[in-house]
């Protein structure tokens, strides 16, 4: 397992490997495996990759995002500017229902209220405003509301499991409660454990996934 010091030159070395961030300009700290992002950021999509490309450090528990988005030429984008630009956006959007999402923004910080009937839906909904000129921040209030019973969705889930090929779906069991999902189960890979859980949120209803399966790596 890596201590905090070489998690924290794995994580400046990989934000300098990609080329939409400016490392130079972020500051990491690790303690007891959980990452902490300073620094500053020209735009809200740039923090985001930094904070994704900390993600995937191997050895990382956690990451806190406290990178500070400093606008550039910030004069010409209005709150009036980038809630006509979320509108536009969302409306060209096939995936996402705009008629049912309210956008509200202040200060470059863009709401996003309602409800749609798909996990991914709400994602596609903060990925599209997030890339938007002038935008400091996001906040996803939508709301998923399932049309399916909870038996549907976990059907739903359990078929999806048997078609993956890299998973071993007789070893996940499916639970779900109040829009909530838990998988329980062993598998023998990490890849494996994110694969299960990405497959999950896929299904429609779900507003959170607990991920309790646990990793038992073959005996070679």
């Amino acid at each position: 397992m890596k201590n905090d010091k070489e998690l924290q030159r794995d994580v400046l070395e990989e934000l300098q490997w990609e080329p939409s961030v400016d490392a130079a300009a972020i500051g990491v700290t690790v303690s007891d495996g959980i990452v902490t992002l300073t620094g500053h950021a020209p735009s809200y999509t740039e923090k985001v990759s930094a904070e994704e490309v900390a993600q995937h450090v191997q050895g990382a528990r956690a990451v806190v995002n406290d990178i500070e988005v400093r606008l550039r030429g910030t004069g010409e984008h209005t709150d009036a500017d980038i809630s006509r630009a979320a509108v536009a956006t969302l409306k060209w959007k096939t995936l996402v229902p705009d008629k049912r999402i309210k956008i509200t923004v202040s200060e470059g910080w863009v709401t996003l209220d309602g409800d749609v009937d798909w996990q991914y839906q709400k994602e596609s909904a903060q990925e599209a405003v997030r890339h938007l000129l002038g935008v400091k921040g996001v906040h996803n209030q939508i709301v998923v509301k399932p049309r399916a019973s909870a038996a549907e969705v976990k059907s739903h889930i359990e078929a999806a499991f048997r078609r993956r090929a890299g998973l071993d779906a007789q070893k996940i069991r499916v639970e779900i409660q109040d829009g909530k999902l838990v998988l329980r189960g062993e598998l023998h890979s990490w890849a494996e454990r994110r694969e299960a859980e990405r497959t999950a949120w896929a299904a429609p209803g779900i507003t959170r996934v607990e991920n309790l399966i646990t990793v038992t790596p073959r005996r070679t």
